[in-house]
């Protein structure tokens, strides 16, 4: 199933979520100039998961600078342009909830939350660690919470037959969470000493555990917040002192 876009109307405009995109764009095109270099290039600037382990609270806090350049570097095609269409759709509710400055906040610390959970389940791993999808999956934590009825429309393939339906993130997120900790599991289950490649889905768990924790610690549940709707201004009618809103 793949998610086309959400019924959710927000009240500001998604800045920061645009730069986001925009900042990812910019080091995919920069990743795809490099050519035959971007495997050194990645293996040197991207994140390792077994040099945070070199040297114990040393090693993992020289590494804290390629965590953050690992959030905007990808894959390839598919790998970009499926995690911009997340942010792009979830990415700008959680915005209108926190707002600008503690949006940046709340995506760069689940970026770190993910980034570190892969780490502890594959601390040997001498492959660089690299996409947006951590981060992005802590988004998707906390919209489950703040947004839970909100509906998603969805490509659904169903053989040659293609449709799309209206599904409510209730449904579509916890069912997503729990294909990410499945392919975790089996994929630990499957590691027989040698690396594993793909997706590092421990980073999608991670992000989208720690998304309403960052949520709750950044204001995010209280009433009133940014992204709470505001009443209309009085406008005084036609002179005859009634005011409507």
């Amino acid at each position: 199933m793949i998610p086309l876009r959400d019924d959710n109307p927000t009240h500001r405009k998604p800045v920061v979520t645009v730069a986001l995109i925009a900042l990812n764009l910019v080091l995919f095109v920069y990743e795809l100039s490099l050519g035959e270099r971007v495997g050194p290039f990645l293996q040197e600037a991207a994140f390792v998961p077994s040099r945070a382990f070199d040297g114990g609270l040393a090693g993992a806090g020289s590494e804290s600078l390629s965590i953050l350049l690992s959030m905007f570097l990808h894959g390839g095609w598919m790998h970009f342009l499926g995690n911009m269409l997340f942010l792009w759709i979830f990415g700008d509710n959680i915005e209108d909830r926190l707002g600008h400055l503690r949006f940046v906040v709340f995506y760069l610390g689940a970026g770190y939350a993910a980034a570190l959970a892969h780490a502890f389940a594959g601390p040997e791993s001498m492959l660089p660690a690299i996409g947006a999808s951590g981060a992005i999956s802590g988004i998707l934590g906390a919209y489950l919470l703040l947004h839970p009825k909100a509906p998603i429309q969805t490509l659904v393939f169903l053989g040659f037959f293609v449709t799309t339906i209206r599904v409510p993130a209730l449904v579509y997120l916890p069912l997503w969470f729990i294909l990410q900790l499945f392919s975790g599991i089996t994929e630990i289950s499957n590691r027989a000493g040698g690396e594993v490649g793909g997706v590092a889905w421990w980073a999608h768990i991670g992000g989208f555990v720690a998304g309403p924790v960052l949520l709750f610690l950044l204001g995010g549940f209280k009433k009133g917040g940014p992204g709470e709707p505001r009443p209309r201004p009085a406008v005084l009618e036609g002179g005859r002192g009634r005011y409507r809103r």
